[in-house]
């Protein structure tokens, strides 16, 4: 296949030197930003290794941040299971036939799409604290869980619209000409490959919803954020204990990135496979 792209040209010589300069002078300037950034930090004292020594004991871990870590892994986790699960329903939903099913479903989408996601925080927190349907203790728990859920879970349902859309529309004829009716070609045969599409999106989605969990500190709710904030109180070493708590969010992430790099590729082998077996069974099935 000819390497040679219809949308671009390949760069030449010329153009490779400049992107090489472009990137080295980037690295300068960013080395040298941080730099500034530390040099400042030390002449205020915040390097001082008294300031880190908390970093070193077990209770900065074990009353603080394994705790707010935990709390911020379990509310992410749950609401990033229940915003998948509601994007694929209201993504099907907006592509259903029945138009009614369409119009409840763009309403519910574009609505919590376009309500930030801390004022769904505020909203659920002070309904769920002044309810009986949950216990004071846990209304910022859900307030977080809920909020998250339903504005990634738009997000969600947006991208499962879009990925399927975005497919030829010969694996919905193929689909339709095999015996399949649209729902079960939506659900069969598109969605699987539209996920595997999406991943990317997805994956960034996820990211954003767990470093969303960070503004449950503004509804009490005791995040790795919430967590950090009180450790640097009460060590004073604020700034250390942010700095900490940055590094842990951008490992998880960063093992996130991973893990879903590899879902894609099982996702992809995988839907190759069914969509193989599918067919085969629909055909057979056909047979005289």
């Amino acid at each position: 296949m000819n390497d040679h792209s219809v949308l671009y040209d390949l760069p030449g010589p010329r153009a490779l030197r400049r992107e090489r300069v472009g990137n080295v002078i980037g690295v300068l300037i960013i080395g040298a930003l941080i730099a500034w950034v530390l040099i400042g930090l030390a002449a205020k004292g915040q390097l001082d290794a008294v300031r880190w020594r908390p970093f070193l004991t077990a209770s900065a871990w074990v009353d603080y941040l394994l705790p707010g870590l935990w709390a911020t892994v379990r509310a992410s986790a749950l609401a990033v299971v229940a915003a998948f699960a509601f994007g694929i329903v209201f993504g099907l939903g907006r592509l259903s036939d029945l138009r009614a099913v369409r119009w409840v479903s763009t309403l519910v989408v574009e609505f919590f799409r376009a309500v930030p996601v801390l004022v769904l925080m505020l909203f659920f927190y002070f309904l769920g604290s002044q309810s009986s349907l949950i216990a004071p203790t846990s209304a910022a728990f859900w307030g977080v869980v809920i909020a998250l859920t339903l504005y990634n879970g738009s997000v969600v349902a947006e991208l499962v619209r879009s990925g399927i859309h975005s497919l030829p529309s010969g694996q919905r004829e193929a689909a339709l000409a095999i015996g399949l009716t649209r729902s079960r070609s939506r659900l069969l045969i598109e969605l699987p490959q539209a996920l595997a599409a999406m991943t990317p999106a997805l994956v960034s989605q996820l990211i954003v919803a767990l470093k969303d969990t960070a503004l449950g500190y503004i509804i009490t709710y005791s995040e790795l954020l919430a967590a950090g904030s009180l450790l640097g109180s009460a060590k004073a070493n604020l700034i250390p204990s942010l700095v900490v708590v940055a590094a842990l969010f951008v490992v998880i992430n960063m093992g996130l990135s991973w893990l879903a790099d590899r879902a894609a590729r099982r996702l992809t082998t995988r839907t190759s496979e069914e969509m193989t077996t599918v067919t085969g069974i629909a055909m057979a099935s056909d047979a005289p």
